[in-house]
């Protein structure tokens, strides 16, 4: 039978390589482990201030926004206050310009009026004179003489108060 030389294990030698490993990790956590911890930890802390700044940045742009939303709002609002007063003056204007040209149409069809009633006048007037004229003559006429003007006179008014009568009766 061979031996298995090769293969055997020499105790002395897995104890060497087993304190060569621990003096290692050792040395390796001395010198290695806690630098790198330190600097993963700076990086942290320096991305954890990223975020903190990043967090800051948008909760100021938030504010922001919402100032500008607010001022928006605000000013939406003044521009609706100012349509609103611009649309109740003109209105106010508009009332005031169709009272005015209601006054003054008022006014004219007054004044029509009058100048109408002024002519019925002057007409009913120059009528009573030419219907005094006439009769006065159809009178003379038909009685042979002549009747004096105040007599005269007093049958027409009396005849013409009759026919106003009637005529304002009849309206």
């Amino acid at each position: 039978m061979q031996s298995l030389g090769v293969i055997s294990i020499n105790i002395w030698q897995a104890l060497i390589s087993l304190a060569n490993l621990v003096i290692l990790f050792f040395v390796m956590k001395k010198f290695l482990f806690k630098p790198v911890r330190k600097v993963l930890e700076q990086r942290q802390a320096h991305v954890d201030g990223v975020y903190a700044q990043a967090d800051e940045a948008r909760a100021k742009a938030e504010a922001d926004r919402d100032a500008w939303n607010a001022r928006m709002q605000g000013a939406r609002e003044e521009a609706d206050r100012i349509l609103s007063a611009a649309a109740e003056n003109a209105r106010l204007t508009g009332d005031a310009m169709i009272g005015e040209a209601k006054n003054r149409a008022q006014g004219i069809l007054q004044e029509a009026e009058d100048e109408a009633e002024q002519t019925r006048r002057v007409a009913a007037q120059d009528i009573r004179r030419e219907m005094a004229g006439l009769s006065a003559e159809l009178a003379e006429k038909l009685l042979g003489r002549e009747i004096n003007e105040a007599d005269h006179r007093q049958l027409i008014d009396s005849f013409l108060n009759e026919l106003e009568e009637q005529h304002d009766t009849n309206q």
